[in-house]
């Protein structure tokens, strides 16, 4: 299918005003806008609240030579609001600080999180968590590491972190999305990418 048209960044878009309407733990700014529709008019004025709470790297730790990933597990509230499972198993992530490089957050979390020493790290992408409400951005990635230093609980307790890491082959990470026991955005695209390039990683790796 040819997409025959693309508007440029911010091209119809009219701020008329933004507020910071709440400043917590978390940053949420509120928008007047309106913008040009797609048959060339403009939307009426609105409204809309933006969560801001930074950008983040995701990380899935890799060992090519035993063919395992490591996950975490740890408390979310937002998965209790939901109405699900508080305690998610997931991939090492961390906010970006101001000034500090991608990677840099990636090596860092993986040691904080899990225990494991990043050899090697490839970019998977750069994505938006939840446009429609949030500018929050994630930067994938999967490091190679030793699956066997893996193992017992992490964080940083002045951040109320209580991880524990765990170990699994490859077909297991992708049954527990299968069957839903793994349910969240980072952690599904890092191991869906894993699966198609997965063969390439171990033969570069090894």
């Amino acid at each position: 299918m040819m997409v025959d048209h693309m508007r440029g960044k911010n091209k119809g878009l009219d701020i008329r005003s933004q507020e910071t309407v709440f400043d917590g733990y978390f940053r949420i700014d509120r928008y007047c806008l309106r913008h040009e529709k797609h048959d060339g008019g403009w939307t009426a004025e609105f409204s809309r609240e933006v969560f801001e709470r930074g950008h983040a790297v995701a990380v899935l730790p890799y060992d090519p030579h035993r063919d395992e990933v490591v996950l975490i597990e740890q408390f979310r509230i937002g998965a209790h609001a939901a109405g699900l499972d508080a305690w998610l198993i997931e991939v090492v992530a961390g906010i970006i600080e101001p000034d500090e490089a991608a990677e840099t957050v990636a090596r860092r979390e993986t040691k904080e999180e899990c225990g494991c020493i990043l050899q090697r790290l490839e970019r998977i992408g750069h994505y938006l968590v939840s446009p429609g409400g949030a500018s929050e951005t994630c930067q994938a990635f999967c490091g190679q590491v030793d699956a066997s230093q893996a193992a017992g609980i992490h964080g940083v307790a002045a951040e109320q972190e209580d991880i524990r890491a765990l170990r699994c082959d490859f077909a297991t990470a992708m049954a527990m999305i299968a069957d839903g026991r793994i349910a969240n955005a980072a952690a599904m695209i890092t191991l869906q990418w894993l699966a198609l390039n997965r063969q390439r990683l171990r033969h570069i790796w090894q």
